[in-house]
C-alpha cells in the first residue's frame, strides 16, 4: 500500500530565501526511495501558528498519510516545531521520538538536545526531525525498519505482529 508524506521545513532563513533548504529536498528523496509519495513540500517559518495552521490543513484533507518535519527541535526561542506539533496531535506516539534520540546518540551525543515529538492527528501520523541534513539521514536510517509497519498499524492495515 503506498502512502503519502508531506515534508516541511521549519526555517526562518529558508523561508525569507536567505538560506538554502538542504534538508527538506534530502528528505523527501529518502521517502521516495523507501516508497512513498510525496504530496508536499514546503517550507515555513518557525511560527508556531503557522506551523499548526498547516498541519491541520494537511491532515484534515487527508493527502498525508504521514507528515515529516525538520528543523524548530532545538533549544533555540524561536525553536517551536514540538509545541506547534503537539498543538494537532491527538495522541502521542513518543517512541518514535525516543527511538531517534536513542539511536543518534550512537552517533553524537547531541541528539539528546533534540525536542522532536511525534503523534497521531486524524489519521496522520506527523514526526519532527531536527534541522541538518545529516539528521535527516540519521533520522530517516532510524525510521525505516518501523515506519511503514507505524502507518499499516494506523491504517488498520496488515496488523498482524510477526
Amino acid at each position: 500500500m503506498p502512502f503519502n508524506a508531506a515534508v516541511l521545513t521549519i526555517s526562518d532563513k529558508g523561508y525569507a530565501g536567505e538560506r538554502e533548504d538542504k534538508s527538506g529536498p534530502l528528505l523527501k528523496k529518502r521517502l521516495e526511495d523507501l516508497g512513498y509519495m510525496t504530496a508536499h513540500v514546503e517550507i515555513l517559518p518557525d511560527d508556531r501558528a503557522m506551523i499548526s495552521k498547516r498541519l491541520l490543513e494537511i491532515t484534515r484533507t487527508g493527502s498525508a498519510d504521514l507528515i515529516i518535519t525538520t528543523g524548530g527541535t532545538g533549544a533555540a526561542p524561536r525553536d517551536i516545531t514540538p509545541e506547534a506539533s503537539m498543538d494537532v496531535i491527538d495522541r502521542p506516539m513518543p517512541g518514535l521520538a525516543e527511538l531517534i534520540r536513542y539511536e543518534g546518540m550512537k552517533i553524537t551525543k547531541r541528539a539528546v538536545l533534540s525536542r522532536g515529538v511525534s503523534g497521531i492527528c486524524g489519521e496522520t501520523l506527523i514526526i519532527n526531525l531536527a534541522g541538518s541534513p545529516k539528521a535527516v539521514a540519521e533520522g530517516m536510517d532510524i525510521l525505516a525498519p518501523v515506519l511503514e509497519h507505524a502507518l499499516h498499524m494506523l491504517k488498520s492495515v496488515n496488523l498482524e505482529h510477526k
